[in-house]
């Protein structure tokens, strides 16, 4: 009996063995989600795209984790994927864009789908072209055009011909509870085209109301004029009637009276001559004509970078395409931090110091820095020659040279500067600026470059010893900037957001970030302004 008790309970046991085993790899197998659910979404360079198409896999790297919720079909490759609350019934939908391969002109299409409560799942409903046709400039968002609350779909970007392109469809629901979309824009210009968004009343914003439709403001050039800068404006405006956008006004805009044969050579390059012309500091003008030293953009396109400056944030985005345009330049960009926002630029050249800038923001993530960068922007060294009162601002460029412990760092006014110390001279670039009040200094050492004060004292080297880097594993260094021997009772009852570098200034090096500074808790750099004879 004991010797049957025994196997019964071996066998109870490994029964019960069995029967854990098999629940859990059936729970995990629940968990999986389903392999459409995960499609990465590439575009690969195909026989015959520009150079712009080029890399786009990286562009939308991040979009791999938003699913699409219906696998596309065979050679069709996802450009942009939009989530958007179409229906009452609480479902998600999808708006997504892509290119057909196996078209010959490459266009590029959006599909809508949606959830059909019938058959339980997803699926794609609806399907049509836009203007654009290269992917790495397209922007896919929603806007309420038309102010009577249906959504519209639009769709911004560049073609073959390098026109910009601006192709809306406004959502439409049928009998059968699905949406269907009808096109009231298609728009394909040399120039730019934007939406020009008016206020609606607050009855609009509390649902009362409705709101006036948006216009459209497209510019081409004025082929009737001998100067390049000339430009044509047309407005676009809805008409219930018809139910499509249709053109309205036609102005002309003269540009600058500038030297045209410098212009033609900005003009008519490939896309770096352009980008060699704007590889400045470019500060904004107000709609006064006033320069506002408290916003800029740098352009570096050795560095694939654009900086932002506006409301005491600095914004670093990487500079990833670039298309000529007939007056510029048409950039797409991606922030450094947050992957999710991306910045479409376009550059209009205004005169041989002042460029006009667009930017449309591919909503992916509120945040809230709201500057608005749209207008027109001077070159800094422009601005310091017409102003009378550039003494006062705050000056990011200095002409100075300082001695600190370890070396000598000296401050060159185009925006570089040299680092020597007893083994080694180093070089980079610069910049003063400010941010919360704050002055900062960030200083960018030339690739595989050390940066100054980034070295361990001499004798106390390790091998394989390395130097500090940023999240992105680049040698940026940000420091905050105060006079030498100042206290913070002192800054408290003093200015300092004036011209700060001129004498004695001691740095201490701080993390600038979407919270604010965060103090690394280093020893400070005392620098001793040196009298260069």
């Amino acid at each position: 009996m004991k010797r049957n008790g025994f196997f019964l309970a071996t066998f109870f046991f490994l029964l019960l063995a069995v029967g854990i085993s098999v629940r859990a790899f059936w729970l995990s197998d629940l968990k999986k989600t389903p392999d459409h659910y995960r499609t990465r979404i590439i575009t690969p360079a195909a026989p015959g795209s520009s150079e712009q198409d080029s890399g786009f896999e990286d562009l939308l790297a991040y979009e791999e984790d938003r699913g699409i919720k219906v696998p596309l079909g065979e050679n069709e490759f996802a450009v942009s994927v939009l989530n958007h609350y179409f229906n009452e019934n609480a479902t998600e939908d999808q708006i997504v864009a892509y290119r057909n391969l196996s078209d010959a002109e490459n266009p590029i299409f959006i599909t809508y789908i949606g959830y059909d409560e019938r058959l339980g799942t997803y699926r794609r409903i609806w399907n049509a072209p836009t203007g654009a046709s290269m992917p790495a400039t397209v922007s896919l968002y929603t806007r309420d055009m038309l102010g009577d609350r249906s959504t519209c779909i639009v769709v911004t970007g560049m073609n073959a011909n390098n026109e910009h392109t601006m192709t809306i469809y406004r959502n439409l629901p049928n009998g059968g509870g699905n949406r269907t979309f009808e096109k009231i824009v298609d728009v394909r210009v040399d120039g730019s085209v934007t939406i020009q968004e008016a206020e609606r009343p607050v009855a609009y914003q509390k649902g009362i109301a409705k709101g006036q439709p948006f216009l459209i403001s497209a510019y081409r050039r004025d082929s009737e004029s001998n100067n390049m800068l000339d430009r044509i404006e047309t407005l676009y405006s809805y008409n219930q009637t018809s139910g499509v956008y249709e053109q309205s006004k036609v102005t002309r805009v003269p540009g600058s009276q500038v030297e045209q044969r410098r212009v033609r050579e900005i003009l008519t390059g490939e896309p770096k001559v352009f980008e060699n012309f704007i590889n400045d500091l470019w500060y904004h003008v107000s709609p006064l004509g006033t320069v506002d030293r408290n916003q800029y953009l740098y352009f570096d396109p050795s560095r694939r970078e654009i900086i932002f400056y506006g409301d005491g944030f600095q914004q670093i985005f990487t500079w990833q395409n670039s298309g000529s345009t007939r007056y510029g330049l048409y950039i797409s960009s991606q922030n450094i931090s947050v992957a999710t926002l991306r910045r479409f630029l376009n550059i209009e050249l205004e005169s041989l110091d002042s460029l006009r800038v667009k930017v449309v923001e591919d909503v992916r993530l509120k945040i809230s820095v709201v500057t608005t960068w749209d207008g027109s922007y001077r070159r800094a060294g422009s601005v310091a020659r017409v102003s009378s009162s550039a003494g006062s601002a705050f000056q990011p460029f200095i002409d100075a040279a300082y001695d600190s412990l370890t070396g000598r760092i000296t401050f060159f006014p185009n925006g570089e500067y040299e680092f020597g110390s007893v083994n080694s001279q180093v070089k980079g670039r610069y910049v003063f600026f400010q941010a919360g009040g704050n002055n900062l200094l960030e200083i960018r050492p030339e690739q595989n470059s050390p940066p100054p004060w980034g070295a361990p004292p001499p004798g106390h080297s390790s091998p394989g010893q390395q130097f500090p880097k940023d999240e992105n594993g680049e040698n940026r260094l940000i420091f905050h900037v105060t006079a030498a021997g100042r206290t913070d009772t002192d800054r408290e009852k003093t200015n300092t957001t004036g011209p700060l570098p001129a004498g004695n200034i001691s740095l201490l090096r701080i993390r600038l970030g979407v919270t604010g500074i965060q103090d690394l808790h280093e020893g400070q750099i005392a620098l001793t302004r040196v009298i260069l004879h």
